[in-house]
């Protein structure tokens, strides 16, 4: 029996595929959970980063193939928020209390607090200025928790890192989109890629090879990129003229 292709609306298929791969995010974070567990905090950042570029694509894609006309009754950007909320808030802060990342006595309030901050973030309609830069800290606590883990910062430091960034949920401070942010675009996407494969290689190097002399420059490299997107966002937040 020849199967009649011409009758599949490829429009429709292409965008259920789209959302399909937006919700595959999930069960990396799942992954990411098990690995918690397991207490292998590499594994978890590893499943954690592969959602990460699945999170920064998946938008294009969605954009591209029309998954609104194609798909009326999904709402993508639901499911993009509950993804996200699970791998930026939920399994961040299960590694804050699972790896002992916070002083004895705040393991359950630090995670508790960004837990119900970050929902007023994933609620806030006003999120995102029109040029696509987010208003106030987004709630990517990945990062965070992976900054932790690569510096190895003491736990005192970590606990005020995570009261201010807290805070500046609530503070009109810009941080900046790395792929949909026009300004300085490709050049930051070059960073973003730059930061990408040197955080890679950081977090899958033992603490003790990371003063080695290849290691070092990686690790070099990967604070340059940092303090790139830490002055582009504070000049933009400083940018009146520009204010949206």
């Amino acid at each position: 029996m020849k199967i009649n292709f011409d009758k599949f609306n490829k429009e429709k298929i292409a965008a259920w595929a789209v959302h399909g791969f937006t919700g595959s995010g999930a069960v990396l974070g799942f992954l990411a959970i098990i690995s918690i567990i397991n207490s292998d905090a590499v594994g978890a950042f590893l499943w954690l980063g592969l959602a990460l570029l699945i999170d920064g694509i998946d938008g294009s894609l969605a954009r591209k193939v029309d998954v609104h006309k194609q798909t009326p009754n999904i709402d993508g950007t639901i499911i993009d928020s509950v993804v996200d909320y699970l791998n930026y808030t939920i399994i961040p802060s299960l590694m804050i209390y699972w790896f002992q990342m916070v002083p004895q006595g705040f393991e359950i309030i630090a995670p508790a607090s960004i837990f119900l901050v970050s929902i007023y973030t994933f609620a806030n309609v006003n999120m995102k200025t029109e040029d696509y830069y987010f208003r106030g800290f987004p709630a990517v606590w990945n990062i965070v928790v992976l900054y932790f883990f690569i510096l190895g910062t003491n736990l005192y430091i970590n606990l005020v890192v995570i009261i201010i960034c807290l805070i500046l949920t609530f503070i009109p401070i810009k941080f900046v989109h790395p792929l949909r942010v026009k300004e300085l675009r490709n050049f930051t996407i070059f960073v973003t890629v730059i930061w990408s494969a040197t955080t890679l290689k950081l977090v899958t190097t033992p603490t003790s090879k990371i003063f080695m002399i290849d290691s070092t420059i990686i690790f070099i490299i990967w604070i340059f990129t940092s303090i790139y997107f830490a002055i582009i966002c504070w000049g933009r937040s400083i940018d009146k003229e520009k204010e949206n």
